[in-house]
C-alpha cells in the first residue's frame, strides 16, 4: 500500500465478488480516502471534522464508514453495508448464499448461488442458466467457459438443514468455498 494513512479494510462477500473496502484516515490533516478492489473511489484531502460518515455504493450495495472518536486522537471505524454492520451482513451473506471456487484449464471460476432468488454468478457476471425437475430433487444447468456445470439441490430430510445444493462439473461434486 502506498500510504500510511491506511486505517481500516474489509473483505466483504457479494454475489459478484468478494470486494476489498480500504479506508485510509489522515487525522492531522483531515484527508479521507476510500477505496474499493484497489480503485479510488472517494478523497476528501482537507477536511476540519475528524469524524463522521462517508457513504458510497459497491454494486447494488449501499456502504457507509462511519469514523467516531473514541478518546484522545484515536478512532473507530466501522463499515455498514445496506443498513446492517460487516458482521451481520457477512453472516447474511453466508446464510443466503453457496460460494464455491473451481479451476478448470487454466481459469478459476468463483461461483455464487443467491439461494433466495436461485441466481447464479461467476466472476462476477450473472450466469443464464436453465432448470429442470429430477427425481430428487431439482438441477439448474450452466456453463463455465466451455465446461457445462450444474447446482443440484435435494432436500436434506430435516427441517434445520433445509436444502442441499451441491456444485457438480464432469460428474464431481464441488466443495463449498469458506468465505468467511
Amino acid at each position: 500500500m502506498s500510504s500510511g494513512n491506511n486505517v481500516a479494510y474489509w473483505e466483504v462477500p457479494m454475489s459478484d465478488g468478494l470486494h476489498r473496502i480500504e479506508f485510509e484516515h489522515g487525522t492531522t490533516s483531515g484527508k479521507r480516502v476510500v477505496k474499493v478492489d484497489g480503485k479510488e473511489i472517494i478523497r476528501r484531502d482537507w477536511m476540519f471534522k475528524l469524524v463522521g460518515d462517508e457513504v458510497f455504493n459497491v454494486g447494488q450495495a449501499r456502504c457507509t464508514i462511519r469514523v467516531e472518536p473514541v478518546g484522545g486522537f484515536s478512532y473507530a471505524y466501522e463499515l455498514d453495508v445496506n443498513g446492517k454492520s460487516y458482521e451481520s451482513f457477512t453472516e447474511f451473506m453466508n446464510k443466503s448464499t453457496k460460494t464455491w471456487i473451481v479451476n478448470i484449464g487454466n481459469e478459476t471460476y468463483r461461483v455464487v448461488l443467491e439461494k433466495d432468488t436461485l441466481d447464479i454468478w461467476a466472476n462476477g457476471q450473472k450466469l443464464e442458466t436453465m432448470g429442470e425437475f429430477v427425481e430428487d430433487g431439482t438441477e439448474t444447468h450452466f456453463t463455465l467457459g466451455d465446461t457445462p456445470a450444474y447446482i443440484k439441490a435435494v432436500t436434506s430430510g430435516k427441517r434445520r438443514e433445509g436444502i442441499l445444493h451441491n456444485l457438480i462439473i464432469n460428474d464431481t461434486v464441488i466443495a463449498e468455498a469458506r468465505v468467511h
